[in-house]
This record gives C-alpha cells, structure tokens and sequence, in this order.
C-alpha cells in the first residue's frame, strides 16, 4: 500500500467519482465529525459524485441519502441502492431482490440469528438490525465486547453453512442470500444512475475503505484508498487498497479529500 501523498497529481486530477464506505473510514470511534463532514460537503460542492457504499441499514440509508451532501447511497453491503432527488422530492430505490425473495430469507436469517446466539457467547444481534430489509447484521464490538478473532471466524463459518455469504467489517458480520456484494450493486448504479460504464469507472473513480468487507472494492477499483486503521485487518485482506494514507478513520477520509480538491484546484 503506497502512501497517498505519494498518489500522481494526474491521477488525482482525474478522479470524478468518491465511493466511500462508512463505519471507521468516514466515522472515528462511532462519531461522525465535523472535519470528516466538511469534508464529503466540500467534495459535493466541487463537483464530485459522492457515494457512500456501507453496510448499514436501509433506515439509515434513507436517512443519508435524504440529508447528507451526497448523490446516492449503497446500502446493506449491496441489497440496494438509494437515490434522493431533491428537486422532484423522490426517493429512487433498487433492490437486487424481489420482495418475495426478501420475505424467503429473512427467515432463513432467522434461524442463523438463533445458532448465532446460542453458539458465540458474547455476540449480539446489531443495534441497527430493526432497520435492515436484507440482512443479518452480528455485533462482535460496537456495543459489546470486542470478541477475539477465532469468534468471529466461528460466526462467519455459521453464516457460510447456511449457504449464506458473510462478510467482516470493523464491527460487524454481515450475512445474507443472494448473489451480490458491494461492488454488484455500486456497479449496477453507476450504470443505471449515472450512465457511467466499467471502463470508465475504473478510471474515474476512487474508493475509500478500511475492513475485509471492502476487498471487492479494492480488488476492482485501480484507485482504491485504505485509511490507516487498515492496517489492523492487512492479514485479512487478499485484495489490498493501492494506497493508505496517513490519518486514521475520519482523519484519512478527509485528507483523500483534500488531496482530490487541491488536485482539481490546480
């Protein structure tokens, strides 16, 4: 991972695109600051496309794509996208799977929650989970405590027995059905939305990251960033991101911001 002051000014120059995940790469220690804030409104003023692609709830989602200095949303790690136009007063939304599939997984979820619990002494249902349309959602250290590394494994293995796919991010195990991740339906809306194709894209497009649920991410983009707290789950990771910066979390974040806005400033 090369450092991201290191980071061609051209290249820099010829980012359009800002996907960005969430949880301790936007936020520090579960807070959204104001520096990091700042930073995805200065980002949306100068013309950026602005795209956090998480894995929180479709609640949230709404949220953040109604009021937050973005242009859309990728939520629940790929069950949908979100897309609020502020002019109409319309929110678009893209599911990857039809309500009645939804309805169909949520109850094998279910009995994944309740081998979950039983099996992982220490674990917890995510506070969040009441919100979520698509997925199962495993506190390992965000409001209880931090579980060690082999437990978390053990939850993934419980997911991936069901068939379900399972994926670590820095608080969370998040498992669903279905054929899709955070890449797919980040795909799909720039496609849709943004009439922006795959080669393009990976000339265009940066994204910014910090746990093993972002190494499709990191696997596809070219211009992919690791804030430093990354560094915490290198061992973890195949595909890492080309470039870590400094700052950790909300720090890193908004210095790829500047980075991209001195770039464009000239």
């Amino acid at each position: 991972m090369t450092p991201l002051s290191q980071m061609p000014l051209e290249t820099a120059r010829s980012i359009r695109v800002v996907l960005t995940d969430i949880d301790d790469t936007v936020t520090s220690e579960g807070m959204l600051t104001a520096s990091a804030y700042g930073a995805l409104e200065e980002l949306h003023r100068a013309g950026f496309l602005v795209i956090p692609v998480t894995g929180r709830p479709a609640g949230w989602c709404d949220h953040i794509a109604r009021m937050w200095p973005v242009d859309a949303v990728v939520g629940e790690n790929g069950a949908f996208y979100f897309r609020y136009d502020r002019e109409r007063k319309t929110m678009q939304q893209r599911f990857w799977a039809s309500p009645e599939e939804l309805k169909r997984n949520r109850a094998k979820l279910d009995a994944i929650e309740a081998e979950v619990l039983a099996s992982v002494p220490g674990s917890a249902l995510a506070s969040d989970q009441a919100y979520r349309m698509a997925d199962l959602a495993i506190d390992f250290c965000e409001d209880v405590p931090a579980l060690p590394e082999s437990e978390v494994d053990r939850i993934v293995s419980i997911f991936e027995r069901a068939g379900a796919q399972a994926k670590v991010s820095s608080i969370h195990v998040n498992g669903w059905f279905g054929d899709y991740n955070k890449l797919s339906m980040a795909r799909t809306l720039l496609s849709d939305v943004f009439g922006m194709d795959w080669d393009e894209a990976k000339n265009a497009v940066v994204y910014a990251g910090d746990s093993p649920n972002d190494e499709p991410m990191f696997a596809a983009f070219p211009l992919s960033v690791g804030v430093a707290n990354i560094e915490a789950f290198a061992h973890r990771l195949t595909s890492k991101p080309a470039y870590i910066t400094k700052g950790h979390s909300g720090d890193g974040f908004a210095e790829l911001a500047r980075l991209l806005l001195d770039a464009r400033r000239g």
